[in-house]
This record gives C-alpha cells, structure tokens and sequence, in this order.
C-alpha cells in the first residue's frame, strides 16, 4: 500500500485541488465549444468568423475569413487549457500519492466532452473526504470528552 500524504501537505493539496477545479471547468467548457466548432465546420463547412466583413459575428465558411478566425482560437485555448489541466492533474496526484492509472483516468476529462465535469466532481470530494478523515483522525479528543 502506498504511503499516505503528510499533513504539512494539506495546504498544498487543498490549493492544487481548487486550481484543478478551475482548470476542470474550463477544460471542460473549451472542449464542448470544440465540439460544437467541429460539428459546425464538418457538418455544414462553416467556421466562426470575429470582426471581419461580414458583421461582428459571423458563421462564414472554411476559409473565408476577414476578420479573427474564432474557430482556431477555440482550439488553441482548449490545447493551452488541457496542458495546464494535466500539469495540475499531476501535481494533485504526486501530492496525493496515487497511482498514475489515476492520472490516466483524470486526464481523459480533458478528451471526452463532459467527463471533465464528472471527474471534477468526483476528484472534488473524494479529496475532501479524504482531507476531512485524517484530520478528524489526528485532532486529539479533549479530556472531558473521554469521561
């Protein structure tokens, strides 16, 4: 059985924990406007188009771009998202000590829409659970309270 984390940790993990959270959502969201992007310039040949000819917003097809061409930043932004999620993924692990089949099973919320809400959540209070139980565990019962 592997090691448990020392209690001079909780801080640490506490913090890395609330960035995972942060960096779940947003995964998690950049990944379902890939998603809708996909289905939108495969399905129907049209890419999201910002501040060109043709309006503020616009739907223009592939290539046709005047302005900023919102798909890519989409993919772009979810890429720079998942790097950082599987960075603090690691982290919140290491800390942790669990197996790097967990990292696995973590960093796949980054690659199937929706999971990353799940795992969020999940991950969210198995941690604090965890936290919550050691350290009921290591606060000592007052006198009193043993009579």
């Amino acid at each position: 059985m592997p090691a448990e984390p020392r209690t001079s940790d909780f801080p640490k993990i506490r913090r890395t924990l609330a960035i995972y959270r942060v960096l779940a959502y947003a995964t998690g969201v950049m990944l379902l406007i890939l998603v809708v992007e996909m289905i939108l310039k495969y399905g129907f040949g049209l890419e999201a188009d910002l501040g060109g000819a043709n309006g503020f917003l616009a739907l223009v097809p592939v290539d046709g771009h005047t302005g900023i061409n919102l798909s890519l930043v989409a993919q772009i932004a979810h890429g720079y998202f998942y790097l950082a999620y599987l960075v603090v993924d690691f982290v919140l692990i290491t800390f942790l000590r669990w197996p790097i089949t967990r990292f696995l099973l973590i960093a796949a919320g980054g690659v199937v829409p929706l999971l990353s809400f799940f795992t969020e959540r999940r991950i969210t209070r198995e941690v604090g659970d965890y936290l919550a139980s050691r350290e009921a565990a290591a606060t000592p019962v007052p006198s009193e309270a043993r009579h």
